[in-house]
């Protein structure tokens, strides 16, 4: 017996150990993907409910639980134009039980606060882009005297006009879009900045602000029903659901089109890769089909899921492009 003992002890022994210890993570990869989740996973979102990255996620979360046999719940953490929330996420257990969604405004962040509480590229996996987003809409309060662009910058350039603009927080993409407007017709509207779309919305009804940026999918509603009125379409094209509102071009006014949003979903650095994967494979499976494809057509948003290398090269090119975008609105980072 003794001899076994030493035998056991041996230099063979300590091989085998750290030999087993080598293939082991590649054993526990497939199967930490095939048993997750094994509880339920808690989607955070940066904005209060009622904007863009609240319906996106909320429209997600239902197939998700369905597909993956786990429920998926939003958490709205409104606050700094999503940084309360992204940093909620980035300093979570890096498990899959916590992710972000978020919008475009995430790469904008770097860009309008000197200092942020996390690294927008180290401090997060990537997963997935869930939908991308089209152009911005124009809205005014009905009661402005203004029914189209020209009129509007007219409005705004005569001296104590006070208009102002809203959007979902400093730095939203809803703020530079208002910025660039003013930098480029030449008006000096002032921003007043709310947590998120719905509120900015509700504002721009009750007239505490005359001028707003907003998304389809916050503001389409309201459009049709007459609350607020739609002057223009920052976007390369017409949107299909306001066929009679011109593009930002049309309408006079050049150098105001943002690129498509996008609306991604983010886990804490250093989550499994077999967990990053299964969820990139079920979010793509999910937008893309037909009902998705339905929910989303009203809101101007195309479905993606693309694999997590290329959402996180999207990222950082966006992260680079608003950086331009904010020194072309002469916006001073806070």
């Amino acid at each position: 017996m003794f001899a076994i003992v030493d035998l056991m002890s041996s230099r063979p022994r300590r091989l085998l150990i750290a030999s087993l210890a080598l293939v082991a993570p590649v054993w526990a990869a497939p199967v930490c993907g095939q048993s997750y989740p094994s509880r339920p996973v808690r989607i955070v979102v940066g904005f209060a409910p009622g904007g863009a990255p609240d319906l996106v996620a909320r429209q997600v979360s239902e197939p998700l639980s369905q597909r993956m046999g786990q429920v998926f719940v939003v958490d709205n953490r409104p606050g700094a134009n999503g940084v309360i929330g992204a940093d909620i996420v980035a300093k979570s257990t890096p498990d899959g039980y916590t992710i972000l969604v978020t919008s475009a405004s995430f790469a904008a962040n770097p860009s309008i606060y000197r200092k942020l509480p996390y690294d927008p590229v180290r401090d997060f996996a990537a997963i997935t882009n869930i939908a991308v987003g089209g152009g911005l809409i124009l809205c005014v309060t009905p009661s402005l005297a203004a029914k189209s662009v020209q009129e509007l910058i007219a409005l705004a350039r005569k001296p104590g006009a006070q208009l102002s603009f809203g959007s979902a927080g400093t730095g939203n993409t809803t703020h530079l879009a208002g910025a660039l407007f003013n930098a480029r017709a030449g008006t000096d509207m002032v921003h007043v900045a709310y947590k998120s779309a719905g509120p900015a919305v509700a504002a721009l009804m009750g007239g505490q602000v005359q001028v707003l940026f907003t998304t389809p999918s916050s503001s389409m509603t309201h459009i049709k029903a007459g609350r607020i009125r739609a002057l223009a379409y920052n976007h390369g094209k017409r949107l299909d659901a306001l066929p009679d509102v011109p593009t930002m071009e049309e309408a006079g006014l050049k150098g105001t089109r943002m690129d498509a949003s996008w609306y991604g979903v983010f886990a804490p650095a250093r989550t499994p890769a077999a967990i990053v994967d299964r969820l990139q494979r079920e979010i793509r499976d999910a937008v893309h089909q037909p009902a998705m494809r339905e929910r989303f057509a009203p809101q101007a948003l195309e479905p993606d899921g693309r694999p997590a290398a290329e959402f996180k090269a999207l990222v950082e090119e966006s992260i680079a492009r608003f950086r331009e975008l904010v020194k072309l609105a002469a916006i001073e980072p806070q």
